[in-house]
């Protein structure tokens, strides 16, 4: 029994009866394209790099989800850190929503890496194997070839590749060496991480492709939100294409052609002249097409280009001031200066002093012994030692097993220390007193604290 037909095209990736519509966008080197290029390559020169740059000895971005420690740009946030992770969240969320207010979806056609390595990175090897669009039509219709066998053997190569730089930001770049460098008897969980990734990134690039942005990727069903009528975005000019003329330009008729050039270079597959729909990333590449075709037909660029819908309606530039990217900018402004606060007034070591496991104290002949757990987390980027003392009980004594305390950079460890004190110290079964701890390179930071003992009157 053959499929049921549906009237429309629910997706441009299906076809009307529900099968794959494979889209093969036929390029068109333009102005927007070649400026893409360079960015596109930059990019990828970045997304490579960051893992490998040292800020303060430590790596520009790290995510570290085992140790539950993110690095960005030299400063580490910890699981701990609750109030930076948001206000970093935050502040991530609000230059999502500042960025689109005023640009659109630039992001998605610009800077995305699914864009940007699809476009830039796999879509041109697929040109050298396979040929031009046409040609790639054609084997979608022959079946499997020589050439796309070829193809997809470098595909692999490149999701390899990928993979690792994917990996180095969530293990580490030495982690990742050593994974790659040794045998996969020695770090199978490695090896099989490793080519889970490459098998998804081949699948991504080979096959899933625009259907990341059209159907995963959430960005784009935000815009409805995100977006208002003078917001940058790919337009078509109906004013100026309307009527449409069909094979070249006619009197009393619009300068659209209905050549479906801006159709056959859409990597989405939609037609940008229908107004704006969820699909399109704002890449411009139907602009660079349009803009060819009215090269040959003696008319000016600008039909399909970037433009507000407000700016297309009546002819007025958009205005960067406006309410959405005042509070927008407001709130960006606000929440960066406050991590960078935050983040600043930072020390470079965390001290919680904890209760020991058992009572809450013992006697011990004449005086009262409190068993407490200090914990330190070394924040800095080198090996540090911790002293600590008591201050202001000069009729205690402080026992420490370890003093100093060695805790090696990024660690976290944990001491038992007994405080020792006269019976008579004690007022209401309490006293009050303050722990300093310090190190050789100037953190210093003073702990209240209730010692607990019996009741005394």
């Amino acid at each position: 029994m053959n499929p049921p037909i549906s009237p429309e095209r629910v997706l441009p990736t299906l076809n009307a009866d529900g099968t794959r519509n494979r889209i093969r966008p036929r390029l068109y080197p333009g102005r927007i394209h070649r400026r893409r290029h360079v960015a596109a390559w930059g990019l990828m020169a970045l997304f490579i790099a960051l893992p490998l740059l040292k800020i303060g000895g430590k790596p520009a971005l790290f995510l570290d989800v085992i140790e539950r420690q993110f690095t960005f740009f030299g400063h580490t946030f910890l699981a701990t850190d609750g109030v930076l992770l948001m206000l970093l969240m935050l502040t991530i969320f609000a230059s999502v929503f500042w960025l689109t207010a005023l640009v659109g979806r630039a992001w998605c056609g610009w800077a995305c890496p699914q864009t940007v390595y699809m476009e830039f990175l796999f879509r041109p090897v697929e040109r050298l194997f396979e040929g031009k669009r046409e040609a790639q039509l054609r084997l979608d219709q022959g079946g499997l070839s020589l050439r796309r066998v070829a193809k997809n053997v470098v595909f692999l190569v490149l999701a390899f590749a990928l993979a690792n730089v994917f990996l180095s930001y969530f293990v580490g770049v030495h982690a990742l060496r050593t994974w790659i460098t040794e045998s996969p008897s020695r770090h199978t969980g490695g090896f099989l991480v490793v080519a889970v990734t490459t098998g998804l990134m081949f699948f991504d690039f080979a096959y899933f492709r625009e259907q990341m942005c059209t159907v995963i990727c959430p960005y784009a069903r935000l815009q409805s939100v995100l977006l208002d009528r003078r917001s940058l975005l790919i337009g078509y000019d109906v004013k100026r294409g309307e009527p449409r003329s069909k094979g070249k330009p006619k009197p009393n008729h619009g300068d659209c052609i209905d050549c479906q050039a801006c159709v056959a270079s859409c990597p989405t597959g939609i037609d940008i002249r229908q107004g704006l729909q969820l699909e399109c990333i704002a890449c411009g590449q139907c602009a660079d097409a349009c803009d060819s075709i009215m090269d040959r037909i003696h008319k000016p660029h600008g039909l399909i280009g970037y433009a507000s819908q407000e700016q297309l309606e009546s002819g007025r530039a958009p205005s960067m001031l406006r309410t959405r990217t005042v509070i927008y900018s407001a709130l960006l402004v606000g929440l960066i200066a406050t991590l960078t606060i935050a983040v600043s007034t930072k020390q470079s070591a965390d001290v919680t002093i904890l209760r020991g496991v058992g009572a809450p104290f013992s006697e011990s002949g004449s005086n009262i012994v409190n068993q407490l757990r200090v914990k330190v987390q070394n924040r800095s980027g080198q090996a540090q030692s911790y002293h600590l003392e008591l201050e202001d009980f000069p009729n205690a004594r402080l026992i420490a097993p370890e003093d100093p305390l060695l805790i090696a950079a990024g660690d976290q460890r944990t001491t038992t220390v007994f405080v020792l004190a006269p019976k008579d110290a004690f007022r209401h079964g309490t006293r009050n007193v303050r722990f300093r701890v310090n190190d050789a390179h100037g953190y210093r930071v003073e702990i209240r604290y209730k010692l607990l003992g019996p009741e005394v009157n």
